[in-house]
């Protein structure tokens, strides 16, 4: 972009120097063919010089006081022109430089005018002058070389618009090309603003959804087994809470580590997932002295890690809600392998409640549960009555383990 520019301005430049460059040159010639053509008399000749020096002093007002070309100005240095190639003839040499400026100085129909002007010139410098002729042959030329002179001109200047006109279309589309590039930086400035800001917010969700079901859970069943070791008499009872309040502790700060380093979850470090769940059906148990029972269903299979740490989450959060909210006497926890899809049933015959009641300010481990679940494009729903227990059922693509 830099270089041409400054190759557009040594072109002004050069047009700029270019009618006094003319000038010499056809002045040159002009005296150098005295007396044979041109004036005859010392005073025409005179007459000539002065109005040589009038036109190179009115092309430098024009080119370099005014600064650019000019209707009155390309007017009186045409007239200036014509005069002098009327007194010698190879004068057109100069006047040659009005096809130049011509659609720089007129605007519309005027350019075809001042490039009439100037062909007519030329072509009375290229007959021997102005008429009337001797020969006829001079007659019957003069016509022939205007329309010459005028419609090589005029070609080149349909040709000069013609390349203005790209030149303009191909300004337009480098202007669109940048706007276009400095809207898709801004664009991708907003992009990456807006992922920042997504994983940002799917951090905070995700180190939510673990603490609530993991650490929170954890520390309530500290609470509530140093509670009961608080009321109770046996010395043997409170010695096997405390050591259980203990171990649930170590695992709150296990699972806090992982969920910082978003690692899989510690049940499912050293065993599959029907394993896992069996151990949690057991310790539920036993915590909360609630007859539980863990089946599986078809031929368990290694499933993606996200598939295992998902339906782990699902059914801690669904006990820990049996625990909290259903007072229930028995708790059924059923895995189920199909081809396509792994499913996790979680049931009690507890108090249940209205699914379609008012969403409780306590029920956030259900909007918990469904994300987890349609995070792996899976489906979660919840079946329950007052009075009649509640079934939590979740539906996931059994992705096989080492799939992407």
């Amino acid at each position: 972009m830099t270089s041409a520019v400054g190759h557009e301005q040594r072109w002004e430049r050069n047009l700029k120097v270019l009618p006094f460059v003319l000038l010499a040159l056809a002045t040159a010639i002009s005296v150098a063919t005295f007396p044979e053509i041109g004036p005859q008399s010392p005073g025409a000749r005179v007459i000539f010089g002065i109005l040589v020096a009038a036109t190179a002093v009115w092309a430098w007002r024009w080119m370099y006081v005014y600064g650019r070309p000019h209707p009155v100005g390309y007017i009186g240095r045409t007239a200036l022109a014509a005069v002098l190639t009327a007194m010698h003839p190879l004068f057109c040499i100069f006047a040659w430089i009005g096809f130049l400026d011509a659609f720089d100085s007129f605007r519309g129909r005027w350019r075809w005018v001042a490039m009439a002007a100037t062909a007519a010139i030329m072509a009375m410098g290229q007959t021997g002058g102005p008429p009337p002729y001797d020969n006829p042959w001079q007659s019957l030329l003069l016509p022939l070389l205007f329309v010459l002179n005028f419609g090589l001109a005029s070609l080149m200047g349909r040709y000069s618009e013609h390349l203005d006109a790209v030149s303009r279309e191909r300004a337009a589309t480098i202007d669109r090309l940048e706007e276009a590039l400095t809207e898709n930086a801004r664009l991708q400035q907003e992009l990456l603003a807006q992922s920042r800001s997504a994983g940002v917010r799917d951090e905070r969700e995700r180190l939510a959804r673990e603490i609530h079901d993991t650490i929170a859970q954890s520390l309530a069943g500290v609470v509530a087994q140093l509670q009961a070791a608080e009321g109770s008499a046996d010395a043997q009872d409170v010695r096997r809470r405390v050591a259980r309040a203990t171990e649930l502790a170590r695992t709150a700060l296990v699972e806090a580590r992982r969920s910082v380093q978003d690692l899989t979850p510690a049940e499912l470090a050293d065993a599959g997932l029907a394993d896992a769940l069996s151990r949690l059906v057991t310790s539920w148990r036993d915590d909360h002295g609630v007859e539980a029972s863990f089946v599986v269903v078809g031929d368990a299979t290694a499933l993606h890690s996200e598939v295992e740490a998902t339906l782990l989450r699902i059914a801690q959060e669904a006990l820990a809600n049996v625990a909290k909210h259903a007072s229930a006497q028995r708790v059924g926890v059923t895995l189920t392998f199909d081809e396509s899809e792994v499913m996790l049933d979680v049931r009690d015959d507890g108090s249940g409640f209205d699914p379609a009641a008012p969403v409780r300010g306590s029920s956030f481990g259900l909007g918990v549960m469904r994300d987890r679940a349609q995070r792996l494009t899976g489906s979660f729903t919840v079946e329950s009555a007052p009075g009649d227990g509640t079934a939590v059922s979740a539906r996931i693509p059994a992705l096989a383990r080492g799939a992407a």
